[in-house]
């Protein structure tokens, strides 16, 4: 590592598993391997290892729990504990759901594009997961009202933003303008009641986009219509002037967006509007029309004070100083666990025959360094 030739990440999964056993054939991984090949193996050893204690099943069965609440700003807090099984469906499913959606996201202010967090992508993911499952009735469903998420608001909320009801049903209150949102293309039922909130008639459920101009638009707009946005999955449709504020549902009206621009727009953070020679312009508030935006990824190295210091310490440090020696080929990682096991085994067996015979009534527990870390630090070479 300090020659340049391991990565940071190849080294922190390194010292997780290493021994004086193992050390030389994890190195020779690490250095003809990429950081995802040494990350997996020493999962994987570590899995192998511990397979030979006994089984947690029945406790993780009788552990199993899931709670939710929600907090002061609205946002729903999940907390779970399952099995490792289901864990690991769990887990394959937000990788599935997370590898639909984009790493990035612009910064509308600024015009400029930034990473999204690991933990932001996952819970984008959860919620497309919960969306997916939602599309499918279960065989006991006899109607949608199984699944849907039932929004209340008052016409007069909604329309002028005027002080009144505006919230998820058995829920906490939701913002006029992500109702408008939703309510761009969204089942809706009017309720007519008295001044003491008793329903007098209600009305029919109606689409607020009918499948035919739904058709119609998804054949002109294939993906997200901001400019530069390359989303073609989990869009909406949004009316340019609201139906709540007299605007029709007719493919003039409409413009396919992407959730998190769709919600951009209701927040006021872009405006759109229909260009006379046909397509969409979206601007800012001021007026600043928007134009792709591409993210330089140019890192510059030679002539800087980074490489004036790695001179300074003898360090010739190339662009393939840290190029993994892999050249495509499949990773076994079957032999390799069984080596690094084998290994492991026969270290474990030579001390425990060089250990002296001392009796248990002269053995005491050492105490931990830190009681919160100590699982952490099994396995590691200091």
């Amino acid at each position: 590592m300090a020659r340049g030739e391991l990565s940071y990440s190849k080294v922190r999964a390194l010292t997780r598993v290493a021994s004086r056993a193992t050390e030389k054939d994890l190195l020779n991984i690490a250095l003809h391997g990429t950081a995802h090949h040494v990350e997996k193996t020493v999962r994987l050893f570590r899995q192998a290892m511990q397979a030979q204690e006994l089984s947690h099943e029945a406790s993780q069965q009788a552990n199993r729990t899931l709670s939710y609440h929600y907090e002061e700003d609205g946002s729903l807090v999940l907390k779970a504990r399952v099995p490792a099984l289901g864990g690991a469906l769990v887990v394959k499913a937000l990788e599935a759901a997370m590898a639909q959606l984009p790493d990035t996201e612009e910064v509308i202010r600024t015009s400029e594009t930034v990473s999204l967090s690991y933990g932001a992508r996952r819970a984008d993911a959860l919620i497309r997961m919960a969306e997916r499952s939602l599309k499918h009735k279960g065989s006991n469903s006899a109607t949608a009202d199984h699944y849907q998420v039932v929004v209340h608001v008052d016409a007069e909320t909604l329309r002028a933003g005027a002080p009144g009801r505006s919230h998820v049903e058995h829920g906490p209150t939701l913002p006029v303008q992500t109702i408008r949102r939703i309510g761009c293309d969204a089942s809706l039922v009017a309720m007519l009641e008295s001044p003491e909130g008793k329903v007098l008639n209600v009305g029919r459920k109606t689409r607020s986009i009918p499948p035919a101009i739904r058709r119609a638009l998804a054949a002109r707009d294939p993906g997200c219509q901001f400019p530069g946005c390359t989303f073609t999955r989990f869009l909406d449709a949004h009316h340019i002037e609201h139906w709540a504020d007299g605007g029709e549902t007719k493919l003039t009206n409409l413009v396919t967006l992407c959730r998190w621009h769709h919600r951009l727009l209701h927040e006021g953070e872009i405006r759109v509007k229909a260009r006379s020679e046909g397509g969409w312009q979206f601007s800012t508030p001021d007026g600043k029309e928007f134009q792709p935006v591409h993210a330089d990824a140019t890192i510059e190295y030679e002539g800087t004070e980074l490489e004036t210091e790695h001179r300074a310490q003898n360090l010739s440090i190339t662009a393939t100083t840290a190029a993994t020696r892999w050249r495509g080929e499949r990773m076994d990682y079957d032999l390799a666990v069984f080596l690094l096991c084998d290994k492991a085994e026969r270290e474990r067996d030579a001390h425990a025959d060089s250990a002296p015979d001392v009796s248990a009534e002269t053995l005491k527990p050492v105490p931990a360094r830190n009681a919160d870390n100590a699982d952490d630090h099994r396995g590691h070479t200091f």
